[in-house]
């Protein structure tokens, strides 16, 4: 039953009373010789209701004035429509203005383009596109919790501000209340010991080390959070600031954790597809034509495993022409993954064992001394959704990544002790939220599926 389903069915359930009541923004009016038409709507779906408006409604001069974009309630009778489009319609007996609009609303019935849209990024949740993605985006963090709860994982909260660096990158936002024009130094460097936390802080990218304490403490966990990068790049693919599922399987290994990678991108493919009928049909319609065939693909098949290093062999050999050259020990890029994906395998692909060289300090070392038990699931029109894998559980080689990558081992004491004290094999993932948007949507920014982007030299609203 669509959302538009469900408001008429309540409708008709208070049309056996003496008259409904509704509420909602104007999408258009126009005017007949003796009555109006206003296309009315409460934003809990995409389709509009009909609103007729008799020219002996009180006021009617002034309704007939309000224009897109002014809020109003309706009083009447829901009646069946004698027109096309509508099975049922509201005849009006009583309208009350809540919020005028005047002529300068700068959403008017036409198509804007998303890169206007992003500069009134507070009001482009009324345009069609932008109402479906953020319902579905609700709809899909619902299923994120369902899923892991459906699985017994607990739900763990992470911390935003950290004292450690994840990934490795060194890429991260300071957190300071220090007086920025006036630094204390020691020694001639800054002087962490007078700020707020006693050393140097900032936001997370990740809160994965953190999850995995619980891992090795309630078994299968996850977190559901916010993450901040401070990498200056200005892609499609990019954020500042986005959310990230991260879940952590205890007694486990790569393939327990490429299994659960697989189950869950066809579990959300799968509920958006089941859920979100009458928003999808609009994005299969009007943003991409290939979005249904691309999400049956990924419900419908298994995903290819396949090793970095047999991965590095087929794409040397494909007489492609990449931009970014192909060799073994460099990271993928998503002009190889899609190659993969979208013109090879014609399928989501996981590739794994990577070199350890260009991988993070935690993921475990494989017997080749080369690779390391990390994976990527790819999936076509995106590129990698999903990176992961089973993490270092032994003390002594932890110890010596960590020193070996130019952290500082104090930093980490609390990571070594998970290690130290009833350690066990366990792996985990992460997937960008945004990205998995991307992906049931067909929308090819990543601006557009987050309510406000944050992204370099951006930060309105």
């Amino acid at each position: 039953m669509t959302a538009r389903t469900k408001l008429i069915e309540l409708l008709k359930s208070e049309a056996a009373q003496e008259s409904v009541l509704i509420k909602g923004w104007i999408r258009t009016q126009r005017e007949s010789k003796d009555f109006s038409f206003i296309e009315l709507n409460d934003g809990s779906c995409l389709a509009n209701i009909q609103i007729i408006v008799d020219n002996d409604v009180d006021d009617y001069q002034e309704i007939v004035k309000l224009t897109t974009g002014a809020a109003i309630s309706v009083t009447g009778e829901l009646v069946e429509s004698l027109g096309k489009g509508q099975k049922w319609e509201v005849r009006a007996r009583a309208i009350g203005v809540l919020g005028v609009a005047p002529d300068d609303f700068p959403l008017q019935k036409k198509r804007h383009t998303d890169e206007y849209l992003r500069t009134i990024a507070h009001l482009r949740p009324r345009s069609n596109k932008y109402s479906a993605i953020f319902r579905m985006r609700s709809k899909l963090s619902f299923a994120v919790h369902q899923f892991f709860k459906e699985r017994n994982f607990q739900w763990i909260h992470t911390p935003i501000i950290t004292g450690s660096d994840c990934e490795g990158a060194g890429e991260m936002f300071s957190v300071t209340t220090m007086d920025l024009n006036n630094i204390p130094k020691k020694n001639g460097a800054v002087d962490y010991e007078q700020d707020f936390f006693g050393k140097e802080a900032s936001l997370t990218v990740s809160g994965q080390l953190s999850v995995e304490t619980f891992c090795l403490s309630l078994g299968d966990v996850y977190t559901f959070g916010p993450t901040f990068r401070s990498e200056n790049s200005n892609t499609s693919r990019h954020m500042s600031e986005f959310w990230m599922i991260e879940p952590e399987m205890a007694f486990a290994d790569i393939h327990d954790d490429m299994k659960l990678g697989q189950e869950f991108v066809q579990y959300l493919v799968k509920y958006t597809m089941e859920e979100c009928t009458e928003d999808l049909e609009l994005f299969a319609k009007f943003v991409d034509k290939n979005l249904m065939s691309t999400l049956e693909n990924i419900v419908n098949n298994d995903f290819i495993r396949l090793s970095y290093t047999d991965a590095v062999d087929l794409l040397l050999k494909s007489n492609q022409k990449f931009e970014f050259p192909v060799k073994w020990g460099s990271d993928l890029q998503s002009e190889h993954e899609r190659f993969l994906t979208e013109k090879h395998f014609k399928q989501p692909v996981i590739v794994y064992d990577y070199p350890k060289d260009i991988k993070a300090f935690y993921m475990r070392i494989n017997d080749d001394e080369k690779t390391v038990a990390a994976m990527d699931i790819l999936v076509p029109a995106i590129g990698e959704i999903i990176g992961g894998s089973q993490r270092e559980e032994r003390y002594d080689v932890l110890r010596q990544r960590i020193t070996g990558m130019g952290f500082d081992e104090a930093d980490y004491w609390w990571y070594l002790d998970t290690r130290k004290y009833g350690t066990v094999p366990h792996a985990g993932f992460g997937l960008g939220f945004e990205r998995l948007l991307m992906l049931v949507s067909g929308i090819s920014n990543i601006r557009d599926v987050i309510p406000f982007p944050r992204t370099p030299k951006h930060l309105e609203f």
